[in-house]
């Protein structure tokens, strides 16, 4: 049966899947990331592993080669050359990627592509997910930092330099927090789950306490999660009529950890940023739908896109990832 390879590379964890042409995951698997303080060697090599055993589930499992593959990681990309240029959370440095891949898989580089993984994201989300149908959208991630997609005609626009949508780095209370960028004052500083966990460790004074837990106190009335609650609240929506202002999407596409708090910060977001706007349309505010697998789903969209053509539709049941 026809299929690519599609691999979803994080800090911890990996996620793979075999896609047909119409969406549908034929086969999914994770796996742990190599630890980085093993070395740079060590963590390719694992992802280079775990790409070969998905060739081979394919020749067993679906009688035939993958037609094409992708693979999707964090940190900065050159997704031309194929290079993952830089990653804090993985280790590594200038690593030929996709020439690496494409050996290891048998396949020609033209065959594999290389993207960034909140990118991917946001590109499931805009064929696939949230975003279907919107000609111009902003995926934002909030995860343990901030990371966001711009989707223009079905297509996320890098920028000239491969940082396109990193509005995690955007300065929204300067001369606050340091930020891991040399910045001060970043809106992940305040709004990313990281942050917010950080921020109600320290007002809760349970050092293991996360932005789950807060969220939770949120809705239970709790006065100190909602002070840092609202902050976070207050930041992001800052941000967004920062991007509303210099980009004008129809929508923003919310995801990521902290958004698995669902209206406990979309309905007061929603009101943030209407409080903010003077002349610019409101974005629609909308979650993203895809959860965990988007990384992955849109790494096969690469792929197939790399092999000559785009999955049709989403089958029921791709939007969640099994283990097996």
């Amino acid at each position: 049966m026809e299929h690519v390879i599609a691999l979803d590379v994080g800090g911890t964890g990996m996620k793979a899947a075999l896609v047909a042409p119409d969406g549908t995951l034929l086969h999914e698997e994770r796996r742990a990331t190599t630890r980085p303080s093993l070395g740079q060697e060590a963590v390719v090599r694992g992802i280079l592993d775990f790409a070969g055993d998905l060739r081979a589930a394919g020749l067993e499992r679906l009688g035939a080669p993958a037609a094409a593959a992708g693979a999707v990681v964090p940190g900065t990309i050159d997704e031309a050359a194929g290079t993952a240029v830089f990653s804090a959370n993985l280790g590594w440095r200038d690593v030929p990627l996709r020439a690496l891949l494409a050996e290891r898989l048998g396949l020609p580089e033209a065959a594999v592509a290389l993207g960034h993984d909140v990118r991917a994201g946001a590109l499931a989300e805009g064929r696939l997910g949230a975003g279907r149908g919107v000609d111009r959208f902003l995926f934002i991630a909030l995860g343990t930092g901030i990371a966001g997609g711009l989707g223009i005609d079905g297509r996320i626009e890098a920028g000239a330099h491969g940082c396109g949508g990193e509005i995690g780095h955007v300065v929204v209370r300067p001369g606050g927090a340091a930020c891991g960028c040399g910045q001060r004052g970043c809106l992940e500083t305040v709004a990313s789950a990281g942050a917010v966990s950080r921020a109600w460790a320290r007002a809760g004074g349970r050092p293991d306490a996360d932005a789950a837990d807060c969220a939770r106190a949120v809705e239970a009335g709790d006065p100190a999660a909602r002070a840092v609650w609202d902050e976070a609240v207050a930041a992001l929506a800052d941000g967004i009529v920062i991007a509303q202002s210099l980009l004008d999407p129809a929508a923003v596409i919310i995801g990521g950890g902290l958004a698995e708090a669902g209206g406990t910060l979309l309905t007061p977001l929603r009101a943030a940023v209407l409080e903010r706007l003077t002349f610019q349309r409101p974005p629609e505010l909308v979650p993203a739908v895809l959860g965990d697998a988007a990384g992955c789903l849109g790494a096969g969209l690469l792929a197939w896109d790399a092999a000559g053509g785009t999955t049709l539709a989403a089958a029921e049941g791709t939007t969640e990832m099994r283990n097996e």
